[in-house]
């Protein structure tokens, strides 16, 4: 109860409880409440960097040890190596070769130890000042930018983290006004990003390999399947709660979903990830239905009773893996810097940690408070990273 308390001051405090009827069916309803420069569906080159530090009542804090069986790193995941593995037709082949920026690397396949070894006794770059992006509302973005900016901070660098929209952050970073990214989602939620900018960015590893975009709803509501929606709108007041309307999810959802479930006659929201958080604070306190876009690791399957439909259809993509991607070049200019996010790897129980701190105690106000507590209790982590001892 008093995490849901906590929860709930923290995503009412962002002012978005008020959503319902907020958009047209199947449209954009409204921008996102972050400082990012763009908030459209696509990223047009208008998006530069806007704003530092997190996303203030995001509400993500730790995925629960798992995010309610959303597995542990290293599982059976669709990254276990394999080019067309259980991605659910999502084009995972052509988001392997796309535009080049994969540089030769098979993004279908999420190996965590590929590229990774030891950096400590690398020669210290000689550049110093790095831009790590962070996606708004995107909890373990939050806190990989923040991890690795405290990482990189403790051997010498300089470093900023923007917090973006998907859409503006990948423009910023194929521009080179972001160095790198923290938390692409391949080879599904972010493939057209990467389709689009790719000759223009690098990747430098994959950290976590059993990530999943999922459609949740309250545990006591009747749907079981997302297919059930369409004959069960009314159940959910004929509305899906979206996030931002430039994340990823909210393309794979708007284009593929709906299509292939028939949901076109359901409204569906995009504003931001608190709103979409206070949605289902506001239909527990009022013991209605709520139907929402979620993805795995995210606190809120350990903070709240809900529970995912079923994709039988697979339009919302298979397990995908998280990957660091930077400018092009990033790598050559920043050796050392470069090798220590290959290094980087976080199981769901050290994630969940992290993220719990950041949202909880901190109230999405403090990351930098929050990783230095949370490596207090780490004290080897700095070194094993550096080293390429994680797991």
């Amino acid at each position: 109860m008093r995490r849901k308390l906590s929860v709930l001051t923290a995503v009412l405090a962002a002012g978005t409880v008020a959503l319902a009827g907020c958009g047209s069916s199947n449209t954009d309803a409204g921008a996102s409440s972050n400082d990012s420069a763009t908030t459209g569906d696509t990223a047009g080159d208008t998006g530069a960097p806007a704003g530092d530090g997190s996303t203030a009542g995001s509400g993500a804090a730790g995925s629960g040890d798992g995010a309610a069986g959303s597995g542990a790193a290293g599982s059976d995941s669709a990254g276990s190596g394999a080019a067309g593995s259980d991605a659910a037709g999502s084009g995972a082949s052509s988001a392997a070769g796309s535009a080049g920026g994969a540089a030769g690397t098979d993004q279908a396949g999420c190996d965590m130890t590929a590229g990774v070894k030891d950096a400590s006794s690398m020669q210290a770059d000689s550049e110093k000042s790095i831009t790590i992006g962070s996606f708004s509302g995107w909890d373990e973005s939050t806190a990989t930018a923040y991890l690795m900016k405290n990482v990189l901070e403790s051997d010498g660098y300089t470093v900023d983290v923007k917090t973006l929209d998907a859409a503006p952050a990948f423009v910023a970073a194929a521009k080179g006004d972001v160095d790198v990214l923290t938390d692409v989602w391949l080879p599904t939620t972010h493939k057209t990003y990467i389709d689009k900018y790719g000759d223009q960015l690098e990747p430098l590893g994959c950290w976590y390999d059993n990530a999943k975009l999922t459609i949740a709803v309250n545990s006591s509501s009747p749907a079981k399947s997302i297919e059930d929606l369409k004959s069960m709108a009314g159940e959910y007041n004929n509305t899906l709660v979206g996030i931002e309307p430039g994340a990823g999810e909210t393309g794979v959802v708007k284009d593929t979903m709906i299509p292939a479930y028939g949901l076109q006659d359901i409204t569906f929201t995009t504003s931001s990830t608190s709103a979409m958080l206070a949605s289902i604070v506001k239909a527990e306190k009022d013991k209605t239905n709520v139907a929402v876009t979620l993805w795995k690791p995210h606190w809120a399957y350990a903070a709240y009773d809900i529970r995912d439909l079923e994709d039988p259809k697979g339009a919302m993509g298979g397990k995908e893996g998280l990957w660091n991607y930077a400018t092009k070049g990033f790598e050559a200019k920043y050796p050392k810097a470069a090798q220590l996010f290959k290094n980087m790897i976080i199981p769901d129980a050290d994630l969940s940690e992290l993220e719990d701190l950041m949202t909880q105690k901190y109230d999405g106000k403090n990351p930098d408070a929050a990783v230095d507590e949370w490596l207090k209790g780490k004290p080897e982590f700095a070194k094993q990273l550096a080293a390429g001892e994680l797991k």
